[in-house]
């Protein structure tokens, strides 16, 4: 879970700098987004790992 953080902190960051480079704040944003995606992907592959050894328990 470490690296989750570690990615929502960038996404927090871009956000800040959204929010005071209002020259790039778009760009700014769709970096946030991107970090966003990785985090949910991070959550998702996480249940997946955690169910696949749930399972494996259940089977032994």
């Amino acid at each position: 879970m470490n690296r989750l953080v570690a990615i929502r902190s960038q996404e927090s960051l871009c956000r800040e700098r959204a929010a005071l480079d209002s020259a790039r704040r778009i760009f700014w944003l769709a970096q946030a987004q991107e970090w966003e995606q990785r985090a949910l992907d991070e959550i998702a592959y996480h249940f997946r790992e955690c169910n696949a050894s749930h399972a494996e328990l259940a089977r032994g």
